[in-house]
C-alpha cells in the first residue's frame, strides 16, 4: 500500500469526472507570484493554503488557513514552509481556490477481504466523533456497486433527498477510480456541494494505492508519500522504483542513528531483528527486507544501500529457512554489494553477521564465507544457530 499526497490524489479523481477545487503545490513562497500570472484564480478567488505532507489533522495543528487573499496566501505559505512537526520539515504547501458551501460530508471506499466497502455520511475535520452515522454497503469481489444500492446508501446516510440521485452518482466515480487505479483506500472529507451552482465537489482526498502497480499506470507522474511523514530519500526511491518492476520484493527504509544495519530475508525476519536487536540495546539504522527469490541484481541494489548508511558498526544479514528464495543466488547478489562497497571504502570497521538456510544453503554460506579471505569482517552460522544467538554475537562482538 502506497500513499499519494492530496494533489495528486484529486488529480486522480478529475480523471475519472469528480469535481475538485483549482489548486497548485509549491516548495517555496517565492514560487506563488509568478504562478498567480498564469493563473487568473490564484488572484482573483478566497484561497485555501495546507501543509502538503503525510500528516494528519493539518487543520487542528494549525497547518491550513482559509479565506485568503494572494498575498496573504503567500505569507502563509511561507510561515507553513518554515515549520517542522513531530521533528518532520514541512516541505510543500497545497493552495487551493476556496469554494462557498453550507454542509461537509463523508464519501470512501476501501478494500476489504471480500471485496470492497462504499462509505457515506456526514463529514468534517471530527467525522470520527460521529462514525455511527457513517453508512456502509458491501462490494463483493468481481461486482461493482449499483444505482439503486448507492441512492439508498446516500439516502440513509443524510444526504440532501433531491440530491441522492447526483451523489450515488459521484460515488460510483469514486469506486471507478479505485478500481481502476489499483486503490486500497479512497476518501473525500469533506464532499461539498458548491453554494455557487450546486455541484459536488472533493475538497480533500486521502488517497492509497497498490504500490507495486505503477507499472500498469505510465500516467503515474507523482511519488509516494512515505509512511511517515518525511519525503522519500533518494535512495529509498531508487529500491521501490526497482521493487515496482522485479519478480519478488526488495524493501528499504533509512532509520538515521542507528549503528546497527539490517539486511534480512522476509518481512517476518525484518521484524524479528529489529526487535532483537532494539532489546539488547542497540539502534537500528534501517528497515529493509528481501524476499520471494528475487534477481541478484536487486538484492545487490539493496546491499549498497544499506552498506552506504552512516554511522554503521554491524550489518545483520538472513532470515529463517527459505522455502524457495535460491540461498546462493540471493547471497551471490549481497556478495557483489558488499564487494562494491568495500572497494569504494564505505565497509571500514563493519561486521558482517549472517545466518540463513534454505535451498542452496552449503553454497551460499561458503561463498560468504570465504569473504574472510578478502579482507572482510564475517562470522557465518546455518540454520541451526538460533537467529536469537546471532542478534547478540553481533551486538557483543562474538560468542561468549
Amino acid at each position: 500500500m502506497a500513499k499519494v499526497l492530496e494533489g495528486p490524489g484529486m488529480g486522480l479523481l478529475s480523471k475519472w469526472g469528480m469535481a475538485v477545487p483549482r489548486h497548485v503545490v509549491i516548495t517555496a513562497a517565492d514560487q506563488l507570484m509568478p504562478l498567480a500570472h498564469v493563473n487568473p484564480w490564484l488572484r482573483e478567488a478566497k484561497l485555501v493554503v495546507k501543509a502538503h505532507e503525510a500528516i494528519g489533522s493539518r487543520m487542528k495543528q494549525g497547518l491550513v488557513k482559509v479565506g485568503l487573499d494572494l498575498s496573504e496566501a503567500q505569507k502563509t505559505a511561507e510561515e507553513i514552509l518554515a515549520r517542522e512537526i513531530n521533528g518532520i520539515a514541512i516541505s510543500q504547501v497545497i493552495l487551493s481556490e476556496m469554494i462557498p458551501h453550507e454542509k461537509e460530508y463523508y464519501m470512501a471506499v476501501k478494500s476489504t477481504a471480500e471485496g470492497a466497502e462504499m462509505m457515506l455520511g456526514p463529514g468534517g475535520i471530527d467525522v470520527e466523533s460521529h462514525w455511527d452515522q457513517i453508512g456502509a454497503v458491501a462490494i463483493p469481489i468481481g461486482t461493482t456497486p449499483d444505482g439503486d444500492q448507492l441512492e439508498n446508501l446516500a439516502r440513509e446516510s443524510g444526504f440532501p433527498i433531491s440530491e441522492v440521485s447526483r451523489v450515488a452518482d459521484f460515488a460510483l466515480k469514486l469506486y471507478e477510480c479505485y478500481d481502476r487505479e489499483d486503490g486500497t483506500y479512497m476518501e473525500i472529507n469533506p464532499l461539498v456541494l458548491r453554494d455557487a451552482d450546486k455541484e459536488w465537489i472533493a475538497l480533500d482526498a486521502v488517497t492509497m494505492v497498490d504500490g507495486d502497480a505503477r507499472f500498469r499506470h505510465p500516467d503515474w507522474n507523482f511519488s509516494f508519500a512515505s509512511e511517515f511523514g518525511r519525503p522519500y530519500t533518494p535512495s529509498e526511491q531508487a529500491i521501490m522504483e526497482i521493487d515496482s518492476r522485479i519478480k519478488g520484493s526488495v524493501k528499504f527504509i533509512e532509520i538515521p542513528g542507528g549503528d546497527t544495519a539490517l539486511l534480512p530475508a522476509g518481512g517476518g525476519a525484518s521484524v524479528y531483528y529489529a526487535d532483537a536487536v532494539l532489546a539488547l540495546g542497540g539502534k537500528i539504522a534501517n528497515y529493509a527486507e528481501y524476499s520471494g527469490d528475487p534477481p541478484d541484481w536487486a538484492v545487490e541494489a539493496l546491499t549498497e544501500r544499506i552498506c552506504a548508511l552512516k554511522g554503521i558498526k554491524r550489518i545483520i544479514v538472513g532470515g529463517a529457512i527459505a522455502n524457495f528464495t535460491n540461498v546462493k543466488k540471493t547471497f551471490a547478489g549481497i556478495i557483489a554489494g558488499f564487494r562494491k562497497a568495500k572497494a569504494e571504502a564505505k565497509m571500514k570497521d563493519v561486521a558482517i553477521w549472517v545466518r540463513r538456510g534454505g535451498p542452496y544453503e552449503n553454497e551460499g554460506l561458503a561463498a560468504m564465507k570465504a569473504l574472510q579471505h578478502e579482507g572482510f569482517n564475517v562470522h557465518v552460522y546455518d540454520r541451526y544457530t538460533p537467529l536469537t544467538d546471532i542478534v547478540d554475537h553481533a551486538l557483543r562482538g562474538g560468542e561468549k
